[in-house]
């Protein structure tokens, strides 16, 4: 099931880099910076432990953005060998993207919806055209100018009015995502006065082109815990507060349903889900519950005609089945079965259209799309002949066509939007990713699906692409990326900036370890809460594997995620150090415990059923048990470089600062530890198009520094 709810430290970055090498091909004559010991005690159920760098979390203090500073001096003096390399990468990178891109448009209540690049430019341009593609341009939004004296800049929760006369959107310039949603007048180009704060930046509008629905957050933990009704022109403090969820495992949002009747509330916590529906006629009405929260009951609802099509886990319905249910009578003893749960397939998502249900689903680890008729006659699967492909629906925004969007793509195929007729059955590419640069042949790359063996004896799926000239004698440089966690399926996608490693010998492989949806709802289940550790021995024993096979060795063995995926580095390294030669983690989240006590910050009470709550003992020793920060010790650790965000709202910067600051004291050898900073970002990394190129860069470049590859 794609959950509606993006819980915090749900966040997936798809980067890739590492190290190892010898420290003594870098810069050697520096000294690591050497972070100040202020023992503080945390006692819990009686166990003390002893933080040495607690003082950290202290954003304002002047010592904690000094020791940020000189790890970040030590970071470009010691790889200041490879910074002409880095800028050679980006270049390179950078000339394979098409930079004068756009989207396909789509067609939205009588507009052509466009997002596009010019040359030159880092931040995307919102247009449309009335009736017809050969109509004149309006330009909504122009990033560009928007961003200008902004470090860091991000345009969400673009919405237009049903009029179309008027767009809200939300701005933050942090990076903290923390948004501020203004109002813009399409005819006139006027923003309005209006200004709403501390907000996610996502809204809605009633059918009465005044009425704005918007949720807000709490200033300190950034859950979103409110919905307020907003009216045009007015002061956003005499906004009305129309839902408080005062659960604070939960989150909340509201969107607009397909049908455009309805507005909806949806609260929801990693096990349960509960909407609230309103007549878009009728904004200044109450909201009434579509079904009473019962803890472990999921379901997420799409309206269409006199009925509400409800996708559930009720009636032990691991994988999910459909339901409907008529829309005056909402509660679930009315749901019927449409679609009937199945053991070995997960119903992930649907689209309803007036002569077709189209139903996104996944087994044996793959995703597939189903084409069912209202009529019952002749349902069918659109055909994929690969082991590694992706494929998805796009935007479907009308009820009223036979015509379906869906985006296909692979390890080694770029990615193509596609409209499909499901009636005749013909498809027409809308667009195909462009390579530019004339090097890239598609022909020149093997991708395939292997299968790790389990500590347990579970089989592990692993995608894998590389160039087919590439010999299994254990030398290649391979490297490994996971997540595992939040139920997040780690789909394989198409990526031109890989190409940078994959034609200097690098295979790149994706572990869809347990933790993920990877292989269904029960894979979930496997690797959460007192199973969480099934996460961490899938990646070893995935290393293992392709180890044995000889696609690698652990002298050219690197590994990489990002948030949950950062603890997932952060835990392997602690437990088998010796397959690696370098490891990077992103934004990770390494110090469990103590972030998961401190319900104060986002990535807290809202994650007890993924982590558990560690006030309860037996989840304390558990999650004491793997902490990366708790556990690390004396030993040989991997090249390791770890970035993050001083901004980051969702893994804070002082865990990953707190974690190297610790491996300092406690590894032994010559491999390099870097922590890299970005002081204007955030939990996604640097804004600007291109700006996170620069961040792969360095990533890159240490991987290839470590492999001895110079260009």
């Amino acid at each position: 099931m794609k959950n509606r709810f993006i819980l915090p430290g749900l966040c997936v970055i798809f980067v890739t880099s590492f190290t190892n090498t010898k420290a003594q091909t870098m810069s050697t004559d520096l000294l690591a910076p050497k972070a100040k010991v202020i023992p503080k005690s945390l006692e819990k159920h009686k166990d003390i432990r002893i933080d040495n760098y607690f003082w950290m979390n202290e954003r304002e203090n002047p010592e904690v953005i000094d020791y940020l500073n000189q790890e970040n001096t030590y970071y470009n003096s010691m790889t200041a060998h490879t910074k002409d390399f880095q800028k050679d990468l980006f270049e390179e990178m950078k000339g394979r993207i098409k930079e004068d891109d756009q989207s396909v448009p789509y067609l939205y209540n009588g507009y052509y919806y466009i997002t596009r690049f010019e040359i030159g430019q880092d931040y995307p341009i919102y247009s449309r055209k009335k009736g017809s593609l050969s109509a004149n341009e309006e330009i909504l939004f122009n990033c560009n100018d928007l961003a200008k004296g902004h470090s860091f800049f991000q345009l969400g929760g673009l919405s237009v009015s049903p009029d179309n006369k008027f767009a809200t959107f939300g701005v933050d310039t942090v990076g903290r995502r923390i948004y501020t949603i203004q109002i813009k007048n399409l005819e006139t180009g006027e923003i309005l006065s209006d200004k709403i704060e501390n907000v996610t930046g996502g809204s809605v509008w009633a059918n009465d082109n005044k009425t704005i629905f918007y949720t807000r957050q709490d200033k300190v933990t950034l859950r979103a815990d409110k919905i307020f009704r907003h009216k045009l022109g007015t002061n956003s403090a005499d906004d009305v507060l129309v839902f408080d969820e005062k659960d604070d495992t939960f989150n909340v949002s509201v969107s607009k349903e397909k049908s455009k009747k309805y507005i909806v509330i949806g609260s929801g916590s990693t096990l349960t889900t509960e909407y609230r529906i309103l007549n878009s006629d009728n904004p200044d009405g109450e909201f009434t519950v579509f079904q009473p929260r019962v803890r472990g009951l999921e379901y997420s609802i799409s309206h269409f005609g006199d009925s509400f099509y409800v996708l559930t886990n009720k009636d032990k319905a691991t994988n999910f089945k459909l339901m409907k249910t008529p829309e005056n009578a909402t509660s679930k003893e009315n749901w019927k079965d449409l679609i009937p749960h199945r053991k070995e397939v997960l119903i992930e998502d649907i689209e309803i259209f007036r002569n077709y249900l189209v139903v996104e689903e996944r087994s044996n680890g793959l995703n597939h799309i189903r084409i069912m008729p209202w009529s019952g006659a002749g349902e069918y699967y659109l055909p994929f002949g690969s082991e590694t492909y992706n494929a998805y629906t796009t935007t479907n925004v009308d009820f009223d066509t036979d015509v379906l969007r869906y985006s296909y793509q692979s390890l080694a195929t770029p990615s193509s939007v596609i409209d499909f007729n499901m009636t005749t059955k013909e498809k027409e590419i809308k667009k195909e990713q462009q390579v530019l640069g004339g090097k890239f042949d598609k022909n020149n790359y093997i991708e395939e699906r292997i299968w790790a063996t389990a500590t347990d004896g579970t089989k592990v799926p692993i995608s894998m692409v590389y160039r087919k000239e590439l010999k299994k004698d254990g030398k290649n440089p391979l490297l490994l990326y996971a997540y595992g966690s939040y139920g997040i399926t780690l789909d394989t996608y198409f990526s031109s900036t890989r190409l940078s490693i994959l034609d200097r010998g690098f295979v790149f492989a994706i572990a869809h370890i347990r933790g993920g949806e990877d292989l269904g709802r029960q894979w979930y289940e496997d690797g959460k809460l007192l199973k969480k550790k099934n996460t961490f021995t899938d990646f070893i024993d995935c290393s293992k594997h392709v180890i044995k096979e000889k696609y690698t060795s652990p002298e050219h063995l690197y590994a990489e995620g990002g948030s949950a995926g950062g603890l997932l580095m952060g835990a392997v390294v602690n437990m088998a150090p010796e397959l690696y030669n370098g490891v990077i983690a992103q934004v990770p989240f390494v110090d469990v415990i103590t972030t998961m006590l401190d319900d104060s910050i986002p990535l807290t009470t809202g994650e007890y059923d993924e982590w558990g709550n560690p006030n309860v003992k037996k989840y304390y020793d558990y999650m004491l048990s793997y902490s990366p920060y708790d556990n690390v010790t004396a030993q040989k650790y991997p090249n390791m470089y770890v970035s993050t965000g001083l901004h980051d709202s969702q893994v804070q910067y002082w865990e990953p600062a707190k974690w190297v600051a610790k491996l300092r004291t406690k590894k032994t050898g010559d491999t390099v530890l870097f922590l890299n900073t970005n002081m204007d970002a955030g939990h996604g990394g640097a804004s600007g198009r291109f700006e996170a190129l620069k961040e792969l860069a360095k990533e890159y470049s240490f991987l290839l520094d470590l492999e001895k590859i110079k260009n």
